[in-house]
């Protein structure tokens, strides 16, 4: 019940499901290329990715001090029927706009 209730929550809300259509379409980024391309602040994009981990849509790739995010390849059968929803949803996604950060490019 609990994660059901995770998951659920995780996608009750706009930013999210574009963060995790975003991420199916453009594969691993770091938090500096999604707050570019999104147009959000760093602190709220880090609170999404938090949310969206915890809910077990995302994995975490730690490279030094970089973190990228993407959608796990060993998902649960309610998370990828989750995602292929939101692929079936209008969104008109922003174009991906690489931060010139000193991060090493996936």
């Amino acid at each position: 019940m609990d994660d059901f209730l995770k998951t659920t929550g995780a996608i009750n809300d706009e930013s999210r499901i574009l963060i995790l259509a975003f991420l199916q379409k453009h594969g691993k980024l770091c938090v500096c290329d999604l707050q570019s391309s999104l147009n959000m602040s760093q602190s709220r994009i880090s609170r999404h990715l938090k949310i969206l981990k915890e809910a077990n849509f995302l994995e975490v790739d730690r490279q030094g001090v970089w973190v990228y995010y993407g959608i796990k390849e060993d998902l649960s059968i309610f998370c990828k029927d989750m995602l292929k929803n939101i692929n079936n949803l209008s969104l008109n996604l922003p174009e991906l706009k690489r931060f010139s950060c000193d991060c090493p490019k996936e």
